[in-house]
């Protein structure tokens, strides 16, 4: 069943061959899609016709949100931890282990309608793909818990056994790190399509360069793609690891150096920014608008997780990265859509070109600039488009 999507004011397509610029806007604009695909875009009086016409009247489209890094897989939560540090403590990585301790305390049932609940969440504010990681079991069979549950919502699953040590391996870490790349990777494996680590030497809880390495190449020899979380705290190896083993992503970049930039501008991997981070830690902002003059792939996503950004929200997001980190308005838009899409190496979403997913999403505005020119105020929505009921032709 085809269904055009019409009354758009604004269209944003990330397709050049569509529209204006980068963002390949089109005004006064329309959609058609089949089986679940865009198959035609343009201006509204040359639309063809549909089997069902959706009219948004007059509001902005944009392609669904590409939320390319959360960890939405946790009991309990940090509110405590949170007041604290508006209160002045910073941030080190070390209330990680209380969130493990409810993890692991958690029933399946408890952890997978919190899941659940966080995805409709971020759908609801225009999220279509959400990858999420593991990270808060460090334990084989919680690691393999967590992913297993992370299955039911996507395919985009990321096993974060080196997340921290644990502190039932406190001083053996390297007894952890042969059960993060042996038994734990094995039984991670069938759930997962990624591997990360958190490379962070500031932090006493995390990993230096070469447990790093030893980990990353474990998953990739597992057959798993590789993400960084990378220099988050410090001016560490982690973006440097990424791009030369290969990496989709490096997350965080909030202390880079010139040969950071200079490698990640040379390379194929995304850097994905995490402004709510910092809003929710006192952190420095990263600088965007470095990444951006030297050519570097930027991807935003929200970092949901209970202790340093408890936010499904990625227009929040973008709204920082206007705000914050000197990106404009279209950068913004387009770093939560096509950067997320490129942070999972995915052609298929965070554009609206013919083929791609019909993951559209709706602003409550004439034009997508006021996703971050109204703060706050739910602006943004996934279209829901209609199905062919059961048993109507055509029907499978």
């Amino acid at each position: 069943m085809s269904t055009l999507v019409t009354g758009i004011a604004e269209l944003v397509t990330n397709d050049p061959s569509h529209g204006e610029g980068p963002s390949g806007v089109v005004p006064d604009a329309a959609v058609v899609v089949d089986g679940g695909r865009v198959a035609w875009v343009g201006a509204m009086r040359r639309a063809p016709a549909a089997d069902v016409r959706v009219d948004v009247d007059g509001r902005a489209v944009v392609p669904g949100f590409v939320d390319s890094h959360t960890h939405l897989v946790f009991g309990g939560d940090r509110a405590g931890e949170f007041e604290a540090r508006m209160a002045g403590r910073p941030y080190d990585g070390g209330g990680i282990a209380s969130t493990v301790a409810d993890t692991r305390a958690a029933g399946d049932d408890a952890l997978s309608v919190r899941l659940h609940r966080l995805v409709a969440e971020a759908r609801a504010q225009g999220t279509t793909t959400v990858e999420v990681k593991s990270g808060y079991g460090l334990s084989v069979a919680d690691e393999a818990r967590s992913l297993r549950l992370a299955r039911t919502v996507t395919t985009e699953t990321t096993f974060l056994g080196a997340h921290v040590v644990p502190p039932d391996h406190a001083g053996r870490r390297e007894q952890y790190v042969d059960l993060v790349t042996g038994p734990m990777l094995a039984a991670c494996v069938p759930h997962a399509r990624w591997v990360d680590v958190f490379c962070e030497p500031a932090s006493p809880h995390a990993f230096d360069a070469d447990e790093a390495r030893t980990v990353l190449n474990a998953g990739a020899a597992a057959g798993l793609g590789l993400r960084v979380h990378a220099n988050q705290l410090s001016a560490g190896p982690g973006a440097l690891l990424a791009v030369e083993l290969g990496a989709a992503s490096a997350d965080h970049c909030t202390y880079l150096t010139a040969a950071d930039v200079d490698a990640l501008a040379g390379s194929e991997t995304t850097a994905t920014l995490l402004p709510g981070v910092e809003f929710s830690t006192r952190s420095p902002y990263p600088d965007a608008r470095r990444l951006l003059d030297a050519g570097v792939q930027v991807a935003l996503a929200t970092d949901c997780n209970p202790g340093s950004c408890f936010t499904t929200s990625m227009p929040f997001c973008i709204a920082l990265a206007v705000r914050e980190m000197a990106m404009t308005p279209a950068e913004a838009v387009r770093a939560a859509t096509f950067g997320g899409a490129k942070a999972l190496r995915r052609s298929d979403i965070g554009h609206l070109g013919i083929g791609a997913l019909a993951d559209l999403a709706v602003v409550d505005a004439p034009s997508y600039r006021h996703i971050a020119y109204r703060p706050g105020v739910p602006l943004v929505r996934t279209l829901e488009l209609p199905v062919r009921p059961a048993g109507a032709p055509g029907s499978a």
